[in-house]
C-alpha cells in the first residue's frame, strides 16, 4: 500500500485539466459496459475515499443497499481504518449471501482516482479535505457523492460549483434529508409550504445543537498507521494529538476534528448544511441567498476544540423573509407564515397544537399550528420522492440526470452556513451581494470567505487560484 503523494505542479494541472475537459466535453458519454439492461457488467464501479464514522455508518451501507454498484476499492490515510473499511464491504456481501469481491486498498486518493475502471467515488472525509479531493476527482473524470458540507470555505465552494458545471460529471451532496425515510417529512413539509399552506412566508427558524469543548491535550507521537501530513492537507502545521484527529480505537465515535475550526466550522455547517438546505427548499431559495446577516457567537479560547458554542444569527432573504438560526431553538426547521406554521424535524420532537382549543397535541416529526395544514389532498407543488440518497445518485449516474442535491444548490446552502459563521466572528451587521457573492464595503468580512493553503495542498492550488 503506497502512501506517498506526488506534488501537482501548475503545468501538470493545466495539462490534466485540458485533457479532462476534452474527455468530458460530451457529458452524456458513459462507459459502454454500463449500457444494456441485460449486460452482466451493467453496474457502476465505485471507490470509497474515507473509511471513518460517516463512511462506515452511512455512505458504504447506502451504496451497497442501492443495488446498482460494485465497490472495487477503498482509500484512507489511516491504515487501520482502511483495513476496517475493506472488511466492512466484505461483510456486506457475506451477510447478503453474495460472493465477496476483490477490493483494492489505497493510502493515497490520487492512486485510486488514477484507476480508469472506476466510474464514481464517494468522498467521506473531514470538511477541510472536501474541495481538494472532489476537484481532483472531477479532473479524473469521476462522478461523485460528496459528504456535506459542500466545502470548508466560500472560495472553495465557488470553484467546485463551477468545476462541476464545466465537467458534466454527476455530483450529489450528502444532504440526505431530501431522501429522508420512511416518512419523507422534509419533502412533505416543503411541498406544503411551497403550496401556500402557511400563507405568505414571513420567517423561518432553524434550531441546531452545539458541540462541547475541553482543555487542549498535549502532543502525542504520530501513529505509524496514519499519514498525518496528508491528513492536515491545506491547513496549518499543528502538533498531533488524537483529540485533534479521530479515535485510534473506535471508528464509530465522534471525531475530534469536528470541533476544530481548521477542519470544520462547527454545527453551523456540520448540521446546518442539512437544515439550511431544507429551509431553502421550502423558501424557494435554492439558488438564492440572504442580503443581510447579523449575529453573535461564543468561541472557546482553547486551540483544539475551538468551534463556536452558543450562537444566534439573523438573515434577511428576498421578500423580507427573516431567517433565524440558533442553538436556543428546537432542533429542526419551522416555517412561519401569516396563516400558520409548519415544523419539521428528524425525530418525534415537534409539539403540535390546535390553536382553537390551545390543547397540546402529540409529539411528532411533522407538526403544524393547525392539522389541516398537513392534509396531503390538494398539494399543488410536488417534488420527486426518494428514500435513498445514494440510490438517487447512482440512478443519476446511469441516466446523466440531475440528482436531488446537486452542486449548484449545495453551494447556496453552504454559503448561508458560512455567512452565518462570519457573522458570529465579526459580531456586526453585514450586507451581502448575493449576485456578486461578496460583502459590500467590508474587506475584513470578505477576507473570511477564503483562507491560506499550506504548500502542496488545496483546491485553490489545483484550480490555479493560489
Amino acid at each position: 500500500m503506497k502512501t506517498s503523494i506526488t506534488p501537482v505542479t501548475r503545468r501538470h494541472f493545466v495539462r490534466t485539466a485540458a485533457g479532462a475537459a476534452a474527455l468530458l466535453s460530451a457529458p452524456l458519454i458513459i462507459p459502454s459496459r454500463l449500457l444494456g439492461a441485460a449486460a452482466p457488467s451493467n453496474r457502476i464501479r465505485v471507490g470509497h475515499i474515507g473509511c471513518g464514522r460517516i463512511a462506515s455508518g452511512h455512505d458504504m451501507p447506502g451504496v451497497f443497499k442501492a443495488g446498482l454498484a460494485d465497490v472495487v476499492a477503498v482509500c484512507d490515510l489511516d491504515s487501520k481504518r482502511l483495513a476496517a473499511g475493506r472488511a466492512l464491504v466484505e461483510k456486506f456481501h457475506r451477510d447478503a449471501g453474495k460472493p465477496i469481491p476483490s477490493i483494492d486498498t489505497y493510502g493515497n486518493f490520487h492512486e485510486l482516482l488514477a484507476r480508469k475502471d472506476i466510474d464514481a467515488v464517494t468522498i467521506s472525509l473531514p470538511d477541510h479535505q472536501h474541495a481538494e479531493v472532489a476537484l481532483a476527482a472531477l479532473q479524473a473524470g469521476k462522478d461523485i457523492y460528496l459528504q456535506k458540507p459542500f466545502t470548508m470555505t466560500h472560495a472553495e465552494s465557488v470553484i467546485l460549483r463551477d468545476a462541476v458545471a464545466k465537467s458534466g460529471r454527476i455530483l450529489q451532496v450528502g444532504s440526505q434529508q431530501r431522501s429522508w425515510g420512511p416518512h419523507e417529512q422534509f419533502r412533505q413539509a416543503c411541498e406544503f409550504v411551497r403550496s401556500g399552506r402557511v400563507g405568505r412566508l414571513k420567517g423561518v427558524e432553524i434550531g441546531l445543537p452545539i458541540d462541547p469543548t475541553k482543555p487542549d491535550d498535549p502532543a502525542q507521537p504520530v501513529p505509524a498507521n496514519l499519514n498525518y501530513d496528508m491528513w492536515l492537507g491545506p491547513t496549518p502545521e499543528a502538533y498531533y494529538t488524537e483529540q485533534r484527529v479521530h479515535s485510534q480505537t473506535d471508528v464509530a465515535s465522534r471525531p475530534g476534528w469536528l470541533r476544530n475550526e481548521n477542519y470544520c466550522l462547527g454545527m453551523i455547517t456540520g448540521w446546518g448544511a442539512h437544515h439550511f438546505d431544507v429551509a431553502h427548499w421550502g423558501m424557494d431559495q435554492e439558488h438564492g441567498g440572504p442580503s443581510k446577516i447579523e449575529g453573535k457567537g461564543e468561541f472557546p479560547t482553547n486551540s483544539i476544540w475551538n468551534v463556536h458554542g452558543k450562537y444566534d444569527v439573523h438573515l434577511t432573504y428576498p421578500g423580507d423573509v427573516q431567517l433565524r438560526v440558533s442553538d436556543e431553538l428546537q432542533n429542526g426547521i419551522k416555517f412561519i407564515g401569516d396563516e400558520g406554521w409548519i415544523f419539521v424535524a428528524r425525530d418525534e420532537a415537534a409539539t403540535a397544537s390546535d390553536p382553537k382549543s390551545n390543547t397540546p397535541g402529540k409529539l411528532h416529526w411533522l407538526a403544524a399550528s393547525d392539522p389541516k395544514l398537513l392534509d396531503p389532498a390538494g398539494v399543488k407543488v410536488k417534488f420527486p420522492a426518494s428514500l435513498s440518497h445514494h440510490k438517487n445518485w447512482l440512478e443519476c449516474v446511469k441516466t446523466r440526470t440531475t440528482p436531488l442535491s446537486p452542486a449548484a444548490m449545495a453551494h447556496h446552502s453552504n454559503t448561508a452556513c458560512i455567512l452565518s459563521w462570519i457573522a458570529m466572528k465579526t459580531a456586526r451587521p453585514l450586507t451581502w451581494d448575493a449576485k456578486a457573492e461578496h460583502f459590500i464595503n467590508d474587506a475584513a468580512a470578505n477576507a473570511l470567505l477564503t483562507r491560506p493553503e499550506r504548500a502542496g495542498y488545496g483546491a485553490l492550488r489545483l484550480a490555479g487560484k493560489a
